[in-house]
């Protein structure tokens, strides 16, 4: 094993090639870590001591914690992303239609408010006529 260790640092492409595949398997770590803390806490179905202990499990001793959480319960973990990101959208759907209204007005519609604003004095009639035009000309 040592020799190779030491081919690897004669050769700087190949010391090059270990570093990087080394830092690249922290960060995919690190990821895998920090999504499995994300899936213990948004996870509905478990009761608040099994989240502590599954919290404690992976924090205490991280590598085997999370391999085991991940044999243990990672056939979920995309279900229950899936359904975050649903519940997400629906609920910016939900907050999208209630702030723009039903949908746009038809030109009969505008029309009609235009009017009414014009009958109370709000505007005048050459802003009236111009606000229709564009109604009626976009």
């Amino acid at each position: 094993m040592d020799s190779y260790v030491n081919l690897a640092y004669d050769f700087p492409l190949l010391g090059a090639f270990w570093t990087v595949m080394w830092i690249f398997l922290w960060v995919m770590w690190i990821f895998l870590l920090f999504r499995v803390i994300v899936d213990i806490f948004r996870d509905d179905s478990l009761s608040g001591w099994a989240k502590t202990g599954w919290l404690v499990f992976t924090i205490v001793l991280p590598f085997l914690g999370v391999f085991v959480y991940v044999i243990a319960r990672g056939k979920n973990m995309g279900r229950r992303e899936q359904k975050h990101a649903q519940a997400q959208m629906e609920a910016t759907d939900r907050y999208i239609r209630e702030t723009a209204g039903t949908g746009p007005a038809s030109e009969a519609d505008q029309l009609a408010k235009l009017s009414e604003v014009r009958a109370r004095g709000d505007i005048s009639e050459e802003e009236f006529r111009q606000a229709k035009e564009k109604v009626l000309h976009p």
